[in-house]
């Protein structure tokens, strides 16, 4: 128990040292760059947050692309000022293309924290959508073998609507209704449930 305390301690220790320091070098990259005040601590409390944010999106497990994006976009920002930090940046003498880019931060991380906001699926969408159908091996009966008595596949509503849509253009460019082994091969489901759509048609 106390290792796991001590193991605990030292990392909460060397997060909050990190970014102490890390904190520092935007705020002081912001100062030189022509923020001041309170503008200046402003920068780092941003790109924290879109960095958090696009984190808290990679682990919701959805639109990652989105999270990767943004993440990387605040995670240099976060690196590019602890490393101009380090000797390699005139404080007194900032090109200025890095004022540029401080000064079009704000509007870059608003788009940024906007997106991974707000592009989320709603449950309401993600529960109306038709639940994809398990494809399962085909199983060809015996000749001699009696029918099972057993109820047919139940068919989702919305596969039903989009197998009549098919059976009405089929109907439109042949002037045949669609038969089974047809619409099965439209559809790509097994002979059963293709068999069950076809009685509802």
């Amino acid at each position: 128990m106390r290792a796991t305390l001590a193991r605990i301690d030292a990392v909460v220790v060397q997060a909050v040292i990190a970014a102490a320091l890390s904190f520092a070098h935007l705020h002081d990259i912001a100062s030189a760059a022509g923020q001041h005040g309170w503008k200046a601590w402003a920068y780092p409390v941003s790109v924290d947050l879109l960095l958090v944010a696009a984190w808290r999106r990679l682990r919701s497990g959805s639109s990652k692309t989105a999270g990767w994006c943004w993440f990387l976009i605040a995670l240099t920002a976060s690196l590019g000022a602890n490393v101009a930090t380090a000797g390699l940046l005139n404080e007194a003498a900032v090109p200025a293309w890095l004022r540029i880019l401080v000064a079009g931060w704000p509007a870059v991380a608003f788009l940024g924290g906007t997106l991974l906001a707000h592009t989320a699926p709603k449950p309401a969408e993600a529960a109306a959508a038709p639940e994809a159908l398990p494809v399962e091996p085909e199983q060809q009966p015996t000749p001699e073998a009696p029918p099972a008595d057993r109820p047919g596949p139940t068919v989702p509503v919305a596969l039903v609507e989009h197998a009549r849509k098919l059976s009405a253009d089929h109907l439109t460019r042949t002037g045949a209704a669609i038969d089974t082994p047809t619409l099965r091969a439209r559809l790509g489901v097994p002979a059963p449930l293709a068999e069950a759509i076809a009685a509802q048609l």
